[in-house]
């Protein structure tokens, strides 16, 4: 288990200040809060998203379904592939492949043994691409095999636009195109990893850690490791996070944040180039403040939701108490009180409500029969839909209805 082992762990509350002070970005909890509409004009960046963590609604997009590379912040789909395919107490060798890969690296010789558990602290803080090399060899064999099961979770995750080619993000293309994803895939990949894998728990507490240092197997090196996620510290709420940098991507970042109540999770692509590493930390504050500032939890259930019922064909009828056909009423759980559905919107934002309800049915029907769904959207995103019933049974006209139908009227008659 991650935690498991005794290792020298710094889970220290503040990175190294001279870090901040150096990169000329002020340290500070929280900026002024605006209910302002942000402009695509203000952001740095070519592709943004802000999404929000619970229900996966993009709440804010600048161009966030534009394919692009993302750099490092592909690590947090190795990071997770890793920690729900791999044994974190196995012992990895390094390859001459992971020897040879270029700077950000770990600087690891062919031959060299480490325990995958250090190496995703080597991954995830220092964003070493040596590491997620190891890990990837460690856990599928080879590059290649690791990077299918990366591009399977892409694709279960729902990932729209996005292929992996690289377990560290280096700029590379195989037959089916380039490495690349976009601001909203990448949202959802870290989505996924803190709110919706079984291995949630362990990324957060990767991603969260500032410091932490640990030795090979032969212990002939220590190697210490810093959290780059300056975000951190920039913001109070901030849980986790990952940077990105290629000639090619640019500066990326994607991370998350947990306050008020609310999840918030933001993705930044091609957000400005040397010598403008600090347009990633200004941005990734606006979307997140703007997401804090302008939208709240509502209840939006209709608790007053009422269907008229349905004719069913064939079915059953009490004729000698004057019905001349047989109807089924509808029942949803919208109408229990007991039941919210709260959602994370804008003021004035108002979901559509939507019905897919029969004309008739046909017997027999039981009851808690599906007969159709409620939704609720908005634009053309689905947020939530319910089931609509059958209330109760309505058994199919046969012999012994008919039968019982003339009896109970010549009774009637007889009278």
């Amino acid at each position: 288990m991650i935690m498991g082992r005794m290792r020298k762990l710094f889970l220290t509350v503040l990175l190294i200040p001279g870090l901040f002070l150096s990169s000329g970005v002020p340290v500070r909890a929280e900026e002024e809060l605006s209910k302002e509409e942000l402009s695509k004009e203000e952001l740095y960046a070519v592709s943004a998203c802000l999404l929000d963590g619970d229900s996966g609604r993009v709440l804010y997009g600048k161009d966030c379904d534009l394919p692009l590379a993302m750099a490092s912040t592909t690590k947090i789909m190795t990071c997770i592939v890793a920690l729900e395919q791999g044994d974190m107490g196995m012992v990895v060798t390094a390859s001459k492949r992971a020897s040879q890969q270029p700077k950000v690296h770990l600087g690891v010789q062919e031959g060299q043994q480490f325990i995958l558990e250090d190496l995703m602290y080597s991954l995830m803080l220092e964003s070493h691409n040596d590491a997620a090399v190891m890990v990837a060899e460690g856990v599928s064999g080879t590059v290649e095999d690791f990077v299918d099961l990366m591009n399977s979770k892409a694709e279960e995750i729902g990932c729209e636009n996005t292929h992996f080619v690289t377990p560290n993000g280096l700029d590379e293309s195989d037959e089916n195109g380039d490495h690349h994803t976009t601001a909203a895939d990448l949202a959802r990949i870290m989505r996924y990893c803190l709110y919706q894998s079984e291995k949630s728990e362990q990324f957060l507490a990767i991603t969260g850690t500032s410091s932490y240092s640990f030795w090979d197997i032969d212990k002939t090196q220590v190697y210490n490791c810093t959290n780059h996620n300056a975000l951190l510290t920039m913001l109070d709420g901030v849980i986790s996070g990952k940077t990105g940098f290629t000639s090619k991507a640019g500066y990326c970042y994607v991370g998350a944040l947990e306050k008020d109540g609310k999840r918030l999770i933001v993705s930044l692509l091609a957000c400005g180039w040397p010598n403008n590493r600090n347009y990633k930390w200004q941005d990734a504050r606006k979307l997140l403040n703007y997401g804090l500032a302008n939208y709240e939890y509502r209840n939006v259930l209709d608790y007053n939701w009422y269907a008229n019922p349905v004719e069913v064909i064939d079915g059953q009828y009490n004729g000698i108490l004057g019905e001349s056909k047989s109807v089924v009423s509808l029942v949803s759980p919208v109408q229990d009180q007991k039941r919210e559905l709260l959602l994370l919107l804008k003021e004035g934002e108002q979901p559509e409500l939507s019905y897919e309800l029969p004309e008739v049915l046909k017997a027999p029907v039981e009851k808690g029969d599906p007969v159709g769904k409620i939704t609720y959207s908005l634009g053309n995103e689905i947020l939530m839909e319910y089931p609509v019933y059958a209330a109760y049974d309505v058994n199919k006209i046969d012999y012994a209805w008919c039968l019982s139908q003339v009896t109970s009227r010549f009774l009637v008659k007889s009278r």
